[in-house]
């Protein structure tokens, strides 16, 4: 136990639906330490690669969160959803079949480079020591300002309407979700956020990362 109290880099492949803290939860269970911490949060309907540092390894996860990210994932075009991905229903329905691919690559390349991005009113920031995702909840409107992010890469893989696959290099800070949001509004049509991987975060990718039941099965040798 004393190595985890030293400082371990876990890499991990959070299963879906569980919140990060679900999986900080379980590794602290497991190593049987307080000092856990993960190093930038997925949504419970994300999947993939989550940093988990331990004992005196927590003080790195800044840096690490400052990294640079890749994600795959689906837009899902024709309707919106209030937090921007499938924890809503979608509402606002528009006719997509009139997308053509050209359309899809024009929307993705105006959100590719430096762009100024609205986090999603049903996220962790806080206003004025509140989550605005509480504030949402309660029906409050949230006003949030726009935030410079950078978008190094924006490729769409495959086109099987309503559903747009993609993946996407970018800086920390950015927010797939909204990306979905604007990329919906360029085409005029409305999506959301369908799937969710993230793969790469600086230089540790999702092929290295331990599934939650590995670790488990790991201490039961």
């Amino acid at each position: 136990m004393n190595n985890f109290e030293e400082g371990r880099v876990l890499l991990i492949n959070k299963p879906l639906r569980w919140t990060s803290f679900d999986a900080v939860r379980k590794i602290r269970n497991l190593i049987r330490i307080k000092k856990v911490g993960h190093a930038g949060t997925l949504d419970p309907l994300a999947t993939g690669l989550l940093i988990i540092c331990t004992g005196k390894f927590t003080k790195k996860i800044n840096e690490y969160m400052a990294r640079e990210k890749e994600y795959t994932g689906s837009f899902t075009l024709g309707a919106t959803t209030p937090t921007y991905d499938l924890e809503s229903e979608p509402v606002n329905f528009k006719p997509f079949e009139h997308i053509t691919s050209s359309l899809i690559k024009d929307a993705a390349a105006r959100l590719t480079g430096e762009i100024m991005q609205v986090p999603p009113a049903h996220s962790a920031i806080k206003i004025e020591g509140k989550r605005v995702y509480e504030l949402a909840r309660q029906g409050k409107e949230v006003k949030i300002d726009p935030r410079k992010v950078t978008i190094k890469e924006f490729e769409i893989t495959a086109i099987e309407l309503p559903l747009v696959h993609f993946r996407v290099v970018c800086s920390t800070g950015t927010y797939i979700r909204s990306l979905a949001n604007d990329f919906g509004e360029g085409l005029g049509c409305g999506a959301h956020l369908s799937s969710l991987c993230r793969t790469r975060i600086g230089e540790f990718k999702l092929e290295e990362a331990t599934t939650i039941e590995e670790m488990v099965e790991s201490f039961k040798l």
